[in-house]
């Protein structure tokens, strides 16, 4: 998902998204480990769409404290 997508989302949604996309990597590890999981590559993309959600969800943090 681009940044831009994800900065349009509200803040329970941003939160849903980002618990979905933890439960994913959940799982995609556990493929992994079994042996199951075909697209490796997969796993960092999960990675990195956690890392925006958090991103973008600090990012929105930060300008609500401003005065």
């Amino acid at each position: 998902m681009k940044a831009e997508e994800l900065r349009n989302l509200s803040e329970v949604d941003l939160k849903e998204k980002l618990k979905n996309s933890r439960q994913e990597l959940f799982n995609l590890r556990f493929q992994l480990a079994t042996g199951q999981l075909k697209n490796v590559r997969r796993i960092k993309e999960v990675k990195k769409d956690i890392a925006r959600i958090q991103t973008i969800m600090r990012e929105k943090e930060l300008q609500a404290q401003k005065p």
